[in-house]
């Protein structure tokens, strides 16, 4: 029993002294952020995906034809590409960037895509195209809010815009998909829950029971309608209705700005649909894979995956684990939750 005892001493004292380092990590970490973040470091990455493609279909020609016919295949086209190179005027083939958007609730990805839609002005020309794989169920408002701002940035510069749907683009997700001048979404693809939503759970009765008082001070009549722990009125809660149907109207405008021809009293209820009722409303505009769509573009254009990839310093690391744990912890199970919605 000794031995347990020490045991479990040990234990407790090892514990507390790898939670002191974590949480002195986590303040320097912090620390140095609010010093300067390392804003716009990182490294933008392109994948050449037409050629690769081609590597891969070459790849199954060599197994699936004969030897003989195989080497007459490769040496044809390696004659074309040399032509290619040689010609005194190379023809300039349009390009298509491709864009990948898995959103969470904080819409974290949109950091990324502010840098990739800023390397894509730079360089695009006329008659090019960006396409975004979108799969996300929604979240924070002005979180989805920025993100679809970003890809405006995209149409006023007039370049076509192009978002595909495989999975999911529900809520703050459609808000993203709506500014595109094409939707394409797979056959069972979720599309649509036009609508706001909030919760959260309040503690006031248990705190009262356990004789525990919670003080919640404001300026400003409306700066707290709801609160967690403390006793909620109705007119906190009619306040908090009001500002979430300004939210929603908001979103219905926005919606209705980029397609005008829906019924915005139909379709901004809440409810979603998948590809194909989404066709028939006028949420999509066709209906396959973004696979498909890709393989289709590479025949008229040159295509380019765009990942912008963030570069963290070693702290940072570390305190952006501890310090979001929780946070992604809350987040898994409202993705959980949400993808039940949809079963």
């Amino acid at each position: 029993m000794d031995f347990l005892a020490d045991l479990g001493l040990f234990a407790a004292k090892a514990f507390l002294v790898v939670f002191a380092i974590v949480m002195i990590i986590a303040a320097i970490a912090r620390a140095r952020r609010r010093g300067g973040p390392d804003e716009g470091r990182g490294e933008l990455r392109v994948k050449k995906l037409d050629e690769r493609w081609k590597r891969t279909a070459l790849s199954m020609k060599r197994v699936l034809l004969p030897q003989r016919a195989f080497k007459a295949l490769a040496t044809a086209e390696r004659k074309i590409a040399k032509a290619e190179k040689a010609a005194p005027i190379p023809i300039e083939k349009a390009c298509v960037f491709v864009l990948d958007f898995d959103g969470n609730l904080r819409a974290s990805q949109v950091a990324g895509l502010r840098e990739e839609v800023s390397a894509i002005l730079l360089s695009a020309k006329d008659g090019d195209e960006v396409v975004v794989r979108l799969k996300s169920p929604g979240g924070l408002v002005h979180a989805y809010g920025l993100a679809a701002s970003q890809l405006e940035r995209l149409r006023a510069r007039g370049l076509k815009l192009t978002v595909t749907v495989d999975q999911i683009a529900a809520s703050g997700g459609y808000m993203m998909a709506v500014v595109a001048d094409t939707i394409i979404a797979a056959p069972f693809a979720v599309v649509g829950s036009i609508g706001v939503v909030a919760g959260f759970p309040n503690f006031h009765r248990w705190l009262d029971s356990h004789d525990v008082d919670f003080e919640l001070l404001t300026a400003g009549k409306h700066k707290r309608t709801l609160t967690m722990f403390g006793k909620n009125s109705d007119e906190g809660r009619k306040k908090f209705q009001e500002e979430l149907e300004s939210a929603h109207t908001l979103f219905k405008g926005h919606i209705a700005r980029f397609r005008p021809t829906l019924d915005i009293e139909k379709v901004a209820t809440g409810e979603h649909w998948y590809g194909q009722e989404a066709l028939t409303l006028g949420l999509v505009d066709k209906i396959a894979t973004s696979d498909d769509y890709l393989m289709q573009a590479r025949e008229r254009a040159k295509v380019y995956q765009i990942q912008w990839v963030p570069q963290r310093r070693l702290l940072d690391r570390f305190g952006g684990a501890v310090e979001s744990g929780v946070a992604r912890a809350i987040e898994k199970l409202w993705a959980k939750s949400e993808e039940q919605r949809f079963l």
